[in-house]
């Protein structure tokens, strides 16, 4: 980290990954589905009640192997926000898939739970929900709507790992979830995520899907006398090193989660006042949500230039950052998706959201100078 900078993210070693790698260096297990591995998939699956917990490489992995298990057509549609990461998108049109872009709420930036029925034609075959900022989508209310239509609800959870929605993990709500372990989420293994599958019937093929279209794993558990190839599949599993060094971040789960919630609460609280002069507002959490402070944002008023606030950010060494190009109006949303109304709030929002830099180790003394600058830059443009 350099000298007088403030950088966006910082990824957090709580002191025992090495420790691990080496032990399992030490064991002989290198590749994937060893005794790290192991230790993950038991820690998720008694976190989050989910049926069964698999690694995997990346969540844009596990994405792509719930479309694999959703046997996704050509022309079949899901409906979905544009208001994420492309992944969401890209794992269902690389089955042929068709993305429905549906608006998202104003106060949470969550999919508009209000909109989805109106958006599902004969075509439609799922539902995935992206749990912005860590903050839970309306379940209740989308899983009704889903069993109304015979849908199948995915959980694009890579900003939820810690978080509840009525006290259930994000994740373990709709049929499969999905988690990541980038270096910018809560809890790291540089690159990596997780498949949650909570439909029983589905978990079998997940583990075949996930072993490259065999039935590997069972013949390791001793259900079969050889493995064969049983169906389409890929080689989505991370190797040990990565789950050792990810065992290490679940081990401090909790405590990483509070750090990171400490901060949080205090952007929270010294941004009131800016939100009461109405130059920006502050995140939404609803009450049924238990969020895990991903992240703190901002949504800047109208009127304020965002690019001059950040230049401003840029100039004073602190990095803030804004999010989403709205996947909608992209060239290649444009081209494999189609949009469903306007998705009005999707453009306001995704042009005036501003993230403040949050990781475990970001200082008081830190916070302070993001706030002093933020306050400097957002009252000018409103002189």
């Amino acid at each position: 980290m350099k000298k007088d900078h403030i950088p966006f993210n910082w990824p957090h070693m709580t002191g025992k990954e090495l420790y691990y790698i080496a032990e399992a260096h030490f064991n002989g297990r290198l590749a994937g589905d060893g005794p790290f591995t192991a230790r993950c998939h038991r820690w998720i699956e008694e976190r989050t009640a989910c049926r069964k917990a698999l690694l995997t490489h990346s969540c844009t992995a596990a994405l792509e192997m719930i479309a694999l298990l959703m046997d996704i057509q050509h022309g079949d549609e899901i409906i979905m926000p544009s208001y994420t990461f492309v992944s969401t998108a890209n794992a269902f049109v690389l089955r042929g898939g068709v993305p429905v872009f549906v608006d998202i709420r104003a106060d949470t930036l969550n999919l508009d739970e209000s909109l989805i029925e109106a958006a599902i034609t004969p075509r439609t075959r799922g539902i995935a929900v992206v749990h912005y900022a860590g903050v839970a989508c309306e379940m209740d209310t989308i899983m009704a709507i889903a069993e109304r239509h015979g849908l199948m609800v995915v959980e694009d959870a890579a900003q939820g790992v810690m978080a509840t929605y009525k006290g259930r993990a994000l994740g373990s709500i709709g049929q499969m979830g999905a988690y990541s372990f980038h270096e910018t989420k809560n809890v790291i293994s540089g690159e990596g995520g997780a498949l949650l599958v909570n439909d029983p019937a589905l978990s079998l093929r997940a583990e075949i899907i996930r072993e490259k279209g065999t039935d590997r794993s069972r013949f390791f558990r001793g259900e079969v006398d050889k493995y064969t190839w049983q169906e389409v599949g890929s080689s989505f599993l991370p190797g040990e090193l990565i789950a050792a060094f990810l065992w290490a971040q679940f081990e401090e789960a909790e405590r990483i989660t509070e750090v990171r919630l400490a901060a949080w609460r205090r952007y929270h609280e010294l941004l009131e006042e800016l939100e009461t002069q109405g130059v920006l507002r502050r995140p939404v959490v609803p009450e049924e949500c238990r969020h895990n402070a991903h992240m703190y944002y901002v949504v800047l008023a109208p009127g304020i230039d965002r690019q001059r606030v950040l230049e401003r950010f840029r100039a004073a060494g602190v990095s803030s950052v804004f999010h989403y190009v709205p996947l909608h109006s992209s060239p290649a949303g444009l081209r494999y998706g189609r949009a469903h109304g306007d998705l009005e709030v999707t453009v306001r929002q995704s042009e005036s959201l501003l993230r403040l830099p949050l990781w475990v180790g970001l200082t008081e003394a830190q916070q302070d100078t993001a706030i002093s600058v933020l306050r400097s830059a957002v009252t000018d443009d409103t002189r």
